[in-house]
């Protein structure tokens, strides 16, 4: 039996994977200050007043697409001359046009650019590192969010750097393999057949695999049904020898976006009793981010 034909028969998602949440206004989120590795609000510089200004004045022609500089200043809360001004510097820039008949001012394709570069697991990284500092204080094994991306596994935050179990430091921005770490198993698992069947195609050319796919704990597709039944992804051998993982995904509109995992020293915590312990804890803060990031009202530049 070929790997494909067996990942055709993986179990259900369970229901957990179709929430919707009610709307959270995605700017609140793009309002927050830069945030370190585990997302903590901080920076060792002061605010540029203008600056808050001018990207509020962005933010209120944006928002309502037809505002006269009056309607402007009120939306951002600032002086009717300050907001005339910014709003000619915008339309020097080439952000904001004035109308010639109406005297409203209204956003240019040129605005859209400057979402274009923020994708939607950026958006998870912001929600989730709030949650995962929690958690991590809670079972003290540090915590990853990984997502997938040319057919790897990207650690996008963490908790290592403040775990007192760590054994790994600078982790955000490595690059892991799929097959081998718990994150890239729990994508696999609980994405789509389509989607499934798609990564392991270009998985099979990079690696020279054909057929079913064998790894040192067993046949792949024996793995991921496991994965499905235990509702999370895991390692616990193979990648680094030293530790184990589980991972849970972290899911919009039906599909995994990111993973959530938490690594463990394999000597000091066995794979059935970590199970025991921290897998509804890891899932529920997953399923948080999800809710959260199911009610986001993102911007279709993001999305």
């Amino acid at each position: 039996m070929t790997d494909d034909s067996d990942a055709s028969m993986l179990v259900p998602l369970p229901d957990r994977f179709h929430k919707t949440g009610s709307g959270v206004d995605w700017r609140q989120r793009a309002m927050r200050a830069p945030t370190d590795e585990l997302g903590s609000r901080s920076s060792s510089f002061g605010s540029v007043r203008s600056l808050q200004r001018g990207l509020a004045v962005l933010q209120a022609v944006n928002q309502h697409n037809g505002l006269t500089s009056s309607q402007v200043a009120r939306s951002a809360g600032i002086p009717r001359p300050t907001a005339y001004r910014l709003l000619e510097t915008l339309e020097g820039l080439g952000f904001v046009v004035k109308g010639v008949s109406d005297e409203t001012w209204r956003p240019t394709l040129l605005t859209k650019s400057l979402g274009s570069g923020y994708r939607e697991e950026d958006w998870v990284a912001q929600i989730a590192a709030p949650k995962m500092a929690k958690l991590g204080k809670e079972v003290l094994w540090p915590i990853d969010l990984v997502t997938f991306r040319d057919y790897a596994m990207e650690v996008r935050a963490s908790t290592h750097g403040t775990s007192p179990f760590s054994l790994d430091h600078g982790m955000v921005g490595r690059r892991l393999p799929v097959l081998e770490t718990s994150g890239g198993r729990a994508h696999l698992a609980f994405c789509t057949k389509v989607e499934r069947d798609q990564i392991l195609e270009g998985l099979r050319k990079k690696r020279g695999i054909s057929g079913e796919i064998c790894l040192p704990d067993g046949w792949l597709s024996k793995i991921l049904r496991r994965c499905q039944s235990l509702r999370v992804g895991y390692r616990t051998t193979g990648f680094n020898s030293r530790t184990m993982s589980i991972s849970a995904p972290v899911v919009k509109n039906g599909r995994p976006i990111s993973c959530l995992t938490m690594i463990w020293i394999a000597s000091a915590l066995d794979f059935e009793k970590a199970i025991e312990l921290y897998r509804d804890a890891l899932i529920s803060t997953a399923d948080e981010i999800s809710e959260e990031l199911s009610g986001l009202e993102l911007p279709s530049s993001v999305l």
